[in-house]
Protein backbone atom coordinates (compact mmCIF):
# COMPACT_ATOMS: atom_id res chain seq x y z
CA UNK A 1 0.00 0.00 0.00
CA UNK A 2 1.50 3.52 -0.82
CA UNK A 3 0.20 6.60 0.71
CA UNK A 4 1.97 10.61 0.12
CA UNK A 5 1.36 11.20 3.83
CA UNK A 6 -1.31 13.93 2.76
CA UNK A 7 -4.12 14.93 5.13
CA UNK A 8 -7.28 13.09 4.20
CA UNK A 9 -10.36 14.87 3.50
CA UNK A 10 -12.91 15.59 5.91
CA UNK A 11 -16.42 14.91 4.10
CA UNK A 12 -16.42 11.20 5.49
CA UNK A 13 -15.22 10.47 8.97
CA UNK A 14 -11.60 9.10 8.61
CA UNK A 15 -11.46 5.95 9.94
CA UNK A 16 -13.90 4.60 6.92
CA UNK A 17 -11.85 6.66 4.24
CA UNK A 18 -8.92 4.96 5.31
CA UNK A 19 -10.79 1.38 5.66
CA UNK A 20 -12.13 2.01 1.83
CA UNK A 21 -8.79 2.58 0.25
CA UNK A 22 -7.54 -0.37 2.09
CA UNK A 23 -10.59 -2.57 0.94
CA UNK A 24 -10.08 -1.42 -2.56
CA UNK A 25 -6.25 -2.68 -2.71
CA UNK A 26 -7.25 -5.83 -1.12
CA UNK A 27 -10.56 -6.56 -3.22
CA UNK A 28 -7.56 -5.37 -6.37
CA UNK A 29 -5.05 -7.89 -5.21
CA UNK A 30 -2.84 -4.63 -4.31
CA UNK A 31 -2.80 -6.55 -0.57
CA UNK A 32 -2.55 -10.28 -0.85
CA UNK A 33 -4.25 -13.01 1.39
CA UNK A 34 -1.89 -13.68 3.77
CA UNK A 35 0.20 -10.65 3.56
CA UNK A 36 0.91 -8.33 6.85
CA UNK A 37 -0.06 -5.12 7.15
CA UNK A 38 2.00 -2.12 8.26
CA UNK A 39 1.64 -1.25 12.21
CA UNK A 40 -1.11 1.08 13.50
CA UNK A 41 2.04 3.52 14.14
CA UNK A 42 3.67 3.17 10.84
CA UNK A 43 0.05 3.57 8.66
CA UNK A 44 -0.95 7.00 11.05
CA UNK A 45 2.06 8.53 10.15
CA UNK A 46 1.66 7.38 6.42
CA UNK A 47 -1.88 8.90 6.35
CA UNK A 48 -1.14 11.58 8.67
CA UNK A 49 -3.95 11.04 11.47
CA UNK A 50 -3.93 9.09 15.13
CA UNK A 51 -3.09 5.63 15.97
CA UNK A 52 -6.59 5.79 17.21
CA UNK A 53 -7.98 6.17 13.69
CA UNK A 54 -6.33 3.55 12.24
CA UNK A 55 -7.72 1.08 14.45
CA UNK A 56 -11.18 2.02 14.20
CA UNK A 57 -10.12 1.61 10.23
CA UNK A 58 -8.90 -1.76 11.40
CA UNK A 59 -12.08 -2.96 13.19
CA UNK A 60 -13.72 -1.92 10.32
CA UNK A 61 -12.13 -4.42 7.90
CA UNK A 62 -12.01 -6.62 10.53
CA UNK A 63 -16.07 -7.04 11.22
CA UNK A 64 -16.00 -7.33 7.05
CA UNK A 65 -13.40 -10.19 7.43
CA UNK A 66 -10.93 -8.69 5.52
CA UNK A 67 -8.37 -8.12 8.03
CA UNK A 68 -7.38 -10.74 11.04
CA UNK A 69 -5.60 -9.37 14.47
CA UNK A 70 -3.25 -12.24 15.02
CA UNK A 71 -1.65 -10.23 18.13
CA UNK A 72 -1.37 -6.76 19.40
CA UNK A 73 1.12 -5.35 16.96
CA UNK A 74 0.54 -7.91 13.86
CA UNK A 75 -2.70 -7.82 10.92
CA UNK A 76 -2.56 -10.02 8.38
CA UNK A 77 -4.51 -9.61 4.81
CA UNK A 78 -7.43 -12.31 4.48
CA UNK A 79 -9.37 -12.55 1.69
CA UNK A 80 -10.25 -16.05 0.89
CA UNK A 81 -12.28 -15.93 -2.28
CA UNK A 82 -9.44 -14.46 -4.31
CA UNK A 83 -7.72 -17.73 -5.50
CA UNK A 84 -11.24 -18.82 -6.58
CA UNK A 85 -12.22 -17.19 -9.45
CA UNK A 86 -13.60 -18.79 -12.16
CA UNK A 87 -12.73 -18.04 -15.58
CA UNK A 88 -16.11 -18.13 -17.06
CA UNK A 89 -15.93 -18.30 -20.58
CA UNK A 90 -19.59 -17.27 -21.85
CA UNK A 91 -20.41 -18.04 -25.38
CA UNK A 92 -20.20 -14.79 -26.39
CA UNK A 93 -17.48 -12.70 -25.57
CA UNK A 94 -17.70 -9.63 -23.49
CA UNK A 95 -15.74 -6.48 -23.65
CA UNK A 96 -15.97 -4.43 -20.76
CA UNK A 97 -14.64 -0.91 -21.06
CA UNK A 98 -13.94 0.56 -17.82
CA UNK A 99 -13.68 4.92 -18.26
CA UNK A 100 -13.24 7.56 -15.58
CA UNK A 101 -11.22 10.65 -14.66
CA UNK A 102 -7.68 9.88 -13.58
CA UNK A 103 -8.05 9.14 -9.95
CA UNK A 104 -11.65 8.06 -9.99
CA UNK A 105 -11.15 4.13 -9.39
CA UNK A 106 -10.87 2.94 -13.14
CA UNK A 107 -7.95 0.48 -12.40
CA UNK A 108 -9.02 -0.56 -9.14
CA UNK A 109 -12.83 -1.85 -10.51
CA UNK A 110 -11.02 -3.43 -13.59
CA UNK A 111 -8.74 -4.99 -11.22
CA UNK A 112 -11.62 -6.53 -8.94
CA UNK A 113 -13.48 -7.22 -11.83
CA UNK A 114 -10.36 -9.37 -13.75
CA UNK A 115 -10.17 -11.16 -10.47
CA UNK A 116 -13.97 -12.04 -10.35
CA UNK A 117 -14.03 -13.38 -13.41
CA UNK A 118 -10.53 -14.53 -14.40
CA UNK A 119 -11.21 -12.29 -18.48
CA UNK A 120 -7.50 -10.54 -18.80
CA UNK A 121 -7.48 -7.19 -17.38
CA UNK A 122 -5.70 -4.54 -20.54
CA UNK A 123 -5.16 -1.65 -18.70
CA UNK A 124 -3.76 0.88 -21.44
CA UNK A 125 -1.04 2.41 -19.18
CA UNK A 126 0.48 -0.97 -18.12
CA UNK A 127 0.04 -2.07 -21.81
CA UNK A 128 2.12 1.54 -23.28
CA UNK A 129 3.19 3.24 -20.86
CA UNK A 130 7.05 2.51 -21.20
CA UNK A 131 6.84 3.28 -24.91
CA UNK A 132 5.22 6.37 -24.16
CA UNK A 133 7.84 7.80 -22.06
CA UNK A 134 10.07 6.68 -24.77
CA UNK A 135 8.89 8.83 -27.34
CA UNK A 136 7.91 11.52 -25.03
CA UNK A 137 11.88 11.94 -24.30
CA UNK A 138 12.71 11.52 -27.64
CA UNK A 139 10.80 14.34 -28.25
CA UNK A 140 12.44 16.26 -25.52
CA UNK A 141 9.66 16.50 -23.17
CA UNK A 142 8.98 15.06 -19.57
CA UNK A 143 8.51 11.14 -19.56
CA UNK A 144 5.43 12.08 -17.31
CA UNK A 145 4.25 14.83 -20.24
CA UNK A 146 0.31 13.90 -20.61
CA UNK A 147 -0.61 18.02 -21.46
CA UNK A 148 1.47 18.82 -24.70
CA UNK A 149 -0.10 19.36 -27.78
CA UNK A 150 2.84 16.70 -29.27
CA UNK A 151 1.71 13.77 -26.47
CA UNK A 152 -2.29 14.94 -27.08
CA UNK A 153 -1.88 14.67 -31.07
CA UNK A 154 1.21 12.68 -31.73
CA UNK A 155 1.62 9.62 -29.49
CA UNK A 156 -2.25 9.66 -27.35
CA UNK A 157 -3.81 8.25 -30.47
CA UNK A 158 -1.32 5.30 -30.54
CA UNK A 159 -1.99 4.45 -27.38
CA UNK A 160 -5.47 4.19 -27.94
CA UNK A 161 -4.77 2.31 -31.56
CA UNK A 162 -2.56 -0.05 -29.09
CA UNK A 163 -5.18 -0.77 -26.41
CA UNK A 164 -7.73 -1.57 -29.23
CA UNK A 165 -5.35 -4.03 -31.01
CA UNK A 166 -5.02 -5.94 -27.81
CA UNK A 167 -8.54 -6.56 -26.81
CA UNK A 168 -9.67 -7.08 -30.39
CA UNK A 169 -7.25 -9.48 -30.84
CA UNK A 170 -8.47 -11.18 -27.29
CA UNK A 171 -11.49 -11.26 -28.88
CA UNK A 172 -10.73 -13.19 -31.91
CA UNK A 173 -9.34 -15.97 -30.18
CA UNK A 174 -12.53 -16.45 -28.26
CA UNK A 175 -11.62 -14.66 -24.98
CA UNK A 176 -13.36 -11.87 -22.78
CA UNK A 177 -11.65 -8.57 -21.71
CA UNK A 178 -12.06 -5.99 -19.50
CA UNK A 179 -9.63 -2.81 -20.74
CA UNK A 180 -9.27 0.35 -18.24
CA UNK A 181 -8.49 3.70 -19.86
CA UNK A 182 -9.44 7.42 -18.68
CA UNK A 183 -11.76 6.79 -22.33
CA UNK A 184 -13.00 10.79 -21.99
CA UNK A 185 -12.45 11.99 -25.46
CA UNK A 186 -13.60 8.80 -26.77
CA UNK A 187 -16.76 8.36 -24.24
CA UNK A 188 -18.36 11.39 -25.66
CA UNK A 189 -17.72 10.80 -29.40
CA UNK A 190 -20.90 8.54 -30.02
CA UNK A 191 -19.28 7.71 -33.63
CA UNK A 192 -16.21 6.28 -31.90
CA UNK A 193 -18.31 4.67 -29.46
CA UNK A 194 -20.50 2.87 -32.37
CA UNK A 195 -17.44 2.20 -33.91
CA UNK A 196 -15.78 0.63 -30.95
CA UNK A 197 -19.55 -1.37 -30.50
CA UNK A 198 -19.28 -2.29 -34.20
CA UNK A 199 -15.74 -3.79 -34.51
CA UNK A 200 -16.17 -5.86 -31.49
CA UNK A 201 -19.61 -7.18 -32.81
CA UNK A 202 -18.05 -8.05 -36.29
CA UNK A 203 -15.65 -10.44 -34.32
CA UNK A 204 -18.26 -12.00 -32.33
CA UNK A 205 -18.15 -9.77 -29.52
CA UNK A 206 -20.42 -7.62 -27.15
CA UNK A 207 -19.12 -4.71 -25.67
CA UNK A 208 -21.01 -2.57 -22.06
CA UNK A 209 -19.24 0.61 -21.59
CA UNK A 210 -18.54 1.49 -17.81
CA UNK A 211 -17.93 4.74 -16.30
CA UNK A 212 -17.03 5.26 -13.28
CA UNK A 213 -17.63 8.19 -11.06
CA UNK A 214 -15.95 9.94 -7.95
CA UNK A 215 -16.49 13.15 -5.82
CA UNK A 216 -14.00 15.07 -6.54
CA UNK A 217 -12.55 15.47 -2.61
CA UNK A 218 -12.61 11.44 -3.01
CA UNK A 219 -10.66 11.82 -6.68
CA UNK A 220 -7.95 13.98 -4.96
CA UNK A 221 -7.47 11.94 -2.23
CA UNK A 222 -6.62 8.85 -4.90
CA UNK A 223 -4.79 11.02 -6.60
CA UNK A 224 -2.37 12.38 -4.23
CA UNK A 225 -2.09 8.78 -2.61
CA UNK A 226 -0.96 6.96 -5.38
CA UNK A 227 1.73 9.31 -5.87
CA UNK A 228 1.73 9.08 -10.12
CA UNK A 229 4.04 11.99 -11.59
CA UNK A 230 2.10 11.96 -13.95
CA UNK A 231 -0.67 14.09 -11.59
CA UNK A 232 1.59 16.05 -10.43
CA UNK A 233 0.77 19.13 -12.96
CA UNK A 234 -3.32 18.32 -12.07
CA UNK A 235 -2.44 18.75 -8.14
CA UNK A 236 -0.49 21.87 -8.60
CA UNK A 237 -3.51 23.68 -9.23
CA UNK A 238 -6.48 21.62 -7.95
CA UNK A 239 -9.22 23.95 -8.56
CA UNK A 240 -8.29 24.98 -12.00
CA UNK A 241 -8.06 21.19 -13.20
CA UNK A 242 -11.55 20.68 -11.70
CA UNK A 243 -12.53 23.85 -14.00
CA UNK A 244 -10.93 22.01 -16.76
CA UNK A 245 -13.30 18.58 -16.31
CA UNK A 246 -17.01 17.86 -16.65
CA UNK A 247 -17.78 15.76 -13.78
CA UNK A 248 -20.99 15.64 -15.31
CA UNK A 249 -19.86 13.54 -18.33
CA UNK A 250 -20.85 10.47 -18.94
CA UNK A 251 -20.44 8.31 -22.27
CA UNK A 252 -22.74 8.22 -25.51
CA UNK A 253 -25.20 5.48 -25.32
CA UNK A 254 -26.09 2.89 -23.39
CA UNK A 255 -23.44 2.51 -19.93
CA UNK A 256 -23.29 1.37 -16.81
CA UNK A 257 -22.29 3.61 -13.84
CA UNK A 258 -20.29 2.91 -11.16
CA UNK A 259 -19.80 4.66 -8.06
CA UNK A 260 -16.70 5.20 -6.31
CA UNK A 261 -17.34 8.15 -3.85
CA UNK A 262 -16.47 7.64 0.00
CA UNK A 263 -20.11 7.37 0.70
CA UNK A 264 -21.07 4.32 -2.08
CA UNK A 265 -21.05 1.03 -1.66
CA UNK A 266 -17.73 -1.22 -2.10
CA UNK A 267 -16.68 -1.66 -5.69
CA UNK A 268 -16.74 -4.95 -4.53
CA UNK A 269 -20.47 -5.14 -4.03
CA UNK A 270 -20.84 -3.13 -7.64
CA UNK A 271 -18.63 -5.49 -9.40
CA UNK A 272 -20.58 -8.57 -8.88
CA UNK A 273 -24.04 -7.17 -9.49
CA UNK A 274 -22.17 -5.49 -12.71
CA UNK A 275 -21.13 -9.22 -13.70
CA UNK A 276 -23.89 -10.84 -13.02
CA UNK A 277 -25.88 -8.38 -15.53
CA UNK A 278 -23.62 -9.06 -18.21
CA UNK A 279 -23.38 -12.88 -17.89
CA UNK A 280 -27.48 -13.00 -17.65
CA UNK A 281 -27.38 -10.70 -20.77
CA UNK A 282 -24.79 -12.85 -22.67
CA UNK A 283 -26.87 -16.21 -21.60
Amino acid sequence: MTTDGHALTRGEALHQQIARSIRNQIQAGRLRDGETLRSSRQLAEDWKVSVFTINEAMKVLAEEGLVENVSRSRRLVRFQGETKATPWRPSTPQVLMVGGFPGSGKTELARVLARLTGWPMLDKDTLTRPVVEAALEILEHSPHDRESSEYQQLIRPREYEATEATYLENIECGNSAIVAAPFIREFRDKAWVDRATASIATRGGQTTFLWVYCDPETMHRYMRQRGAARDATKLADWPAYLESIDLDMRPQGPFELIDNSASSSPLQVQASALVDKVLRASA
